[in-house]
Parts: C-alpha cells; sequence; structure tokens
C-alpha cells in the first residue's frame, strides 16, 4: 500500500509539473521556465553517413572579438551546438586586431576559451589563425596549429613554413573576394604544388565561387563551405539548415580523424541546399538519403523518399525544370528504371551537375 501511495505521489508531481508549462517553483515569487533556454537545445541536421564514414557538419571559419568578430569565443561553441554542428575551427585573424587595446591575450587565447566551453559540452574545436595578406595571396586559415603565436612573422610565405612545420592544414579562402574575381595566381600555383595549398572555399558567408569547385579537380584540393562568422549566426542566417557547412567524412568523432579526412580530401560544400564535391561522394550521399518504392515497373511509377533534410532538386526524362524532393517526405513520379536523373543541386564543375540513376 505505501508503494502505491508513493506511485500516485510522483504521477501528480509530474503531472503539475507538466501543466505549469515546465515551471519550477523556486519559491511563492519567482517561477522558472527552463523550457525556454535555448542554450540547452540542439537542432539536429539528419544528413546520412557514408560508406562507413561518419559524416561530420563542420565550420572552419569563424572569428571572435579577439581579432574582429562580435562575440565571446566560448559563445561561437554554443551557438554552434545549438545549430547542429559537430566541429567548428576558431581561426582569428593574425594580421587584424582591431580591439587589442581592449582584449588582452595572445594568438592562443580565444582557442583556449573555446576548446575549454568544448570539453565541457562534449564537442570538437579545431585550434586554427587566418593567415591574412592582400591579393594576390589572400586569406589562408592554418588549421590543426600547435602555436599560432608563431605566424605573426613579416613575410607571408614565412608564416605559411610555420604552419606547414607544425602540420597544419592550409585552406585557402574566399578567393573571389574583395575584387569579385576568383584569379589563381602565380603564388597559389606555386604553394599548391608544394603541397603548401590543401583545400579552398567553394563558398564563404553568402557567396559562392563557381569555377573553384573545378580548381577542386584540377589541383585535388578539398572544397569547403564555411560562415566566416564575425556576427552571430542568428542575425547572419534566415531560420534553421541555412548555416554553410563543409561535409566531413571521418572514421571517427575525434580531432586526429577530422584531421586525416581533411587531407584526404573526404568533404562535400554543402550552403543553400547545394552540395558541391566529388561524384563518388555525392552519389553516396544520394544512395542513402533516398530511398525508392516501385509501384508500377512497368510504367516506372514509384515513390522517392527523402529520408535527409537536403532538399534535392531531380531533372529527368522530357522535364525542362527540376522538381523538388523535400526532406521527410516521398514524391510519386514516373521514372522508368535506368533513366538519367539530373541533381540540379549537386555541383561536381562549374555549370556541371551529378547526373546518376535512381533504379
Amino acid at each position: 500500500m505505501k508503494t502505491n501511495t508513493t506511485f500516485f505521489i510522483l504521477l501528480l508531481c509530474m503531472l503539475l509539473f507538466v501543466d505549469s508549462g515546465f515551471a519550477q517553483i523556486r519559491n511563492d515569487e519567482v517561477f522558472e521556465f527552463p523550457n525556454l533556454h535555448e542554450q540547452n537545445y540542439r537542432y539536429h541536421i539528419n544528413i546520412p553517413d557514408i560508406d562507413g564514414f561518419k559524416t561530420l557538419k563542420c565550420d572552419f571559419h569563424v572569428h571572435t572579438v579577439f581579432s574582429d568578430g562580435k562575440l565571446w569565443p566560448d559563445q561561437r561553441v554554443n551557438e554552434a551546438w545549438n545549430e547542429g554542428m559537430d566541429v567548428i575551427a576558431i581561426t582569428d585573424h593574425i594580421e587584424y586586431r582591431p580591439y587589442k587595446d581592449i582584449i588582452s591575450g595572445d594568438f592562443n587565447s580565444s582557442y583556449k576559451i573555446a576548446k575549454k566551453r568544448g570539453d565541457a559540452i562534449g564537442m570538437l574545436v579545431i585550434k586554427g589563425s587566418e593567415i591574412t595578406r592582400q591579393k594576390p595571396l589572400g586569406h589562408l586559415n592554418a588549421l590543426f596549429l600547435e602555436d599560432s603565436n608563431k605566424l605573426d612573422v613579416a613575410d607571408e610565405l614565412d608564416a605559411i613554413d610555420e604552419a606547414v612545420k607544425q602540420g597544419a592544414f592550409i585552406l585557402w579562402n574566399h578567393p573571389g573576394w574583395p575584387n569579385d574575381t576568383s584569379t589563381i595566381y602565380p603564388i597559389h600555383r606555386k604553394l599548391i604544388a608544394e603541397n603548401k595549398i590543401h583545400g579552398v572555399e567553394v563558398f564563404n558567408a553568402w557567396e559562392a565561387y563557381p569555377k573553384v569547385i573545378d580548381w577542386c579537380n584540377d589541383f585535388e584540393l578539398a572544397p569547403f563551405a564555411n560562415t566566416d562568422l564575425h556576427y552571430t549566426s542568428a542575425n547572419s542566417y534566415r531560420g534553421r539548415f541555412q548555416r554553410p557547412m563543409t561535409l566531413v567524412f571521418a572514421k571517427e568523432y575525434s580531432e586526429d580523424a577530422v584531421k586525416e579526412a581533411l587531407f584526404a580530401g573526404r568533404t562535400v560544400a554543402c550552403y543553400n541546399n547545394t552540395l558541391s564535391g566529388k561524384p563518388e561522394f555525392l552519389k553516396s550521399l544520394i544512395r542513402e538519403s533516398l530511398s525508392i518504392k516501385v509501384i508500377n515497373p512497368g510504367k516506372g511509377i514509384v515513390e522517392v523518399t527523402n529520408h535527409s533534410d537536403i532538399t534535392y532538386q531531380i531533372r529527368y526524362g522530357s522535364l525542362m525544370y527540376s522538381v523538388p524532393l523535400y526532406p521527410n517526405q516521398t514524391m510519386r513520379a514516373t521514372i522508368q528504371s535506368g533513366t538519367d536523373v539530373t541533381f540540379t543541386n549537386c555541383l561536381v564543375g562549374k555549370d556541371k551537375y551529378l547526373v546518376t540513376s535512381l533504379w
């Protein structure tokens, strides 16, 4: 009898908790509503694992108040976790620190603060810095650094050499900025030939560089899409799943595995419901994202279900336009077996779309 009484008391307490909108009474004058606290909630982005690799949602280009950003480093980690990111890199400028008279600390400080928060909530934070020079070199992110202070040197090539010496992955940032022209200068060809540039941003912040995916193919560079955040993400992108990201196909969720994947070139740029990368990775993502139910094989009537959060756009047969495959929805269509289907949101080159069959 005592056990039953205890059970009903606990049940009543739970019902009162629910009815009060998750309010917690601290006293007669203060009520708490933890359900309104956004920081403790994470938005899940559903993009499938492929080929035995974990698909990690990553942002390898963000700034804090330790260079020209507007946010404290630990808050960069919080907002990335809230928005479904798995990995971020803190990449404050080496050469540009407008708040240095107010914000004390060296070039490693922002990472240390962010890393402490990442460890507390179980999120990977990569140590990086942005080598910030004028074109023709432009801006380069050095990722997986040991000591960012050693990059503070006069000669830009010495800074790159020091980063490479530390085992860094070198990412060429926003190649079309600031003059709206994407150009591979002789200095880039030299650095690529010397294996001192390993990846390039196909997309940065709000702009894409269409020809850059061809550079990735021609020079075996890993494609990236990053935010280059300076303000809050909420003030930079509208709604959920608008934040650009680099998809990394890693063996496991660890810094070493992410680094190995980047050097191996297992990345896809993901932005504005567009994917840019190697055909084999795009095909694997499509295969794991879509399922096909054949209703009438003779007439080619099928149901295509999209299990991911990516809105795929497809064109097939005599269609002159693309039709969407919306996330977590099924589309009925007439597509004969073996029909070439063009995925117009999957870029494998400039103005070149992935073509494959669904069944």
